[in-house]
């Protein structure tokens, strides 16, 4: 499917006060909308993903997965601040005629859910029968629940939180002090801070994994080496890697954004904020997620109104929100069944 662009044309308002002068939202759909508009399923995607959920979400989202174009309309939207079409750091700031780069209004969570609000709206989308997320998906897809409950229909939310923890914040403000270490940063160059962002991916990437992962898959045969070590590698490889399909000030604002997750904000507490969902719900942690604890969604799961909660291994860690698709699609074609949205006979077969 090939990308599309929503352009919003109006002063977009952002939680801080600052606003956008306008507002461009790159996005993807599969599949068609039945007669009654019941058929949306609504994904938000993760840190450095984009709006192509089947490229990233394979094995769950696809022609042959549960989540397939022949029955349902699916949707996913670029979120602000990421280059991959939606407006960035690096979109030209038309008040200067150059890149934005550091002169980016900060944005939060919510800000990200209005932008789903506009483009749901501009789609003529009155109704989600499933919204979807994981990690900082999750977040958004949770305060989407709280801002329109009765819009909401079914709910996923996938190894995430009711708000950012100091642990997590921690870990994306060391990334960031790498970031800001590269003094190309302040260079207001497209490939500025790439150094220092290949130094975050590595902090990152181990809070994205577990001990045991590296344990057996960076394991040394020769017991004889002093240096060059294959994990060593390993994180060298993982911060190229995303050097090839990101930049620095999209990571640099979209932690921030992951930072500010805080459903309480403006509501008196967590619970009060989470009382407010309407939506069946289904909560998924993995129980040696390092970065977002299993215990975060299990108090998801006992303040969202009749939430299920489900638990699995990984040996990816956190991660495995996005490569456990086959335990997945189990718990989800069961809570699909449960709740009687609509799906392929097919695929019922499986849960």
């Amino acid at each position: 499917m090939t990308i599309k662009t929503f352009q919003y044309k109006s002063a977009f308002k952002l939680e801080s006060g600052k606003k956008l002068r306008s507002l461009d939202i790159a996005y993807h759909t599969y599949g068609k909308l039945n007669k009654d508009k019941s058929n949306v399923i609504w994904v938000c995607h993760a840190l450095t993903a984009n709006s192509d959920v089947f490229d990233w979400w394979a094995g769950l989202f696809g022609k042959n997965d549960l989540f397939n174009p022949k029955d349902y309309f699916i949707v996913c939207a670029n979120v602000i601040g990421s280059h991959y079409g939606t407006t960035s750091p690096l979109s030209i700031n038309s008040v200067t005629g150059l890149p934005y780069y550091l002169a980016f209004p900060e944005f939060t969570i919510r800000d990200l859910v209005a932008a789903n609000e506009l483009l749901a709206d501009a789609l003529e989308i009155e109704d989600i029968e499933m919204l979807i997320g994981g990690s900082l998906g999750g977040q958004q897809a949770l305060e989407w629940s709280i801002i329109a409950p009765e819009r909401i229909k079914n709910l996923v939310l996938i190894a995430s939180n009711a708000k950012h923890s100091p642990w997590g914040i921690a870990f994306n403000e060391s990334q960031r002090l790498a970031i800001t270490t590269d003094r190309t940063f302040y260079g207001n160059a497209k490939n500025g801070g790439a150094k220092g962002l290949r130094a975050a991916r590595s902090i990152a990437l181990l809070s994205y994994r577990s001990y045991q992962s590296y344990d057996i898959t960076q394991q040394e045969k020769d017991a004889k080496k002093r240096s060059d070590f294959n994990a060593a590698a390993y994180q060298r490889y993982q911060g190229d890697k995303l050097l090839k399909r990101f930049n620095a000030y999209s990571y640099y604002y979209l932690t921030k954004a992951m930072d500010s997750h805080n459903v309480a904000r403006g509501r008196n507490s967590v619970k009060e904020a989470l009382n407010l969902v309407k939506a069946n719900t289904l909560v998924i942690g993995i129980k040696n997620d390092l970065l977002f604890p299993i215990e975060e969604q299990q108090f998801l799961a006992r303040n969202i109104n009749s939430a299920q909660l489900v638990e699995i291994d990984s040996f990816y860690g956190h991660d495995g929100f996005l490569i456990e698709t086959g335990v997945l699609t189990q718990h989800l074609a069961a809570f699909i069944k449960k709740d009687s949205i609509k799906l392929d006979s097919k695929i019922l077969k499986i849960a």
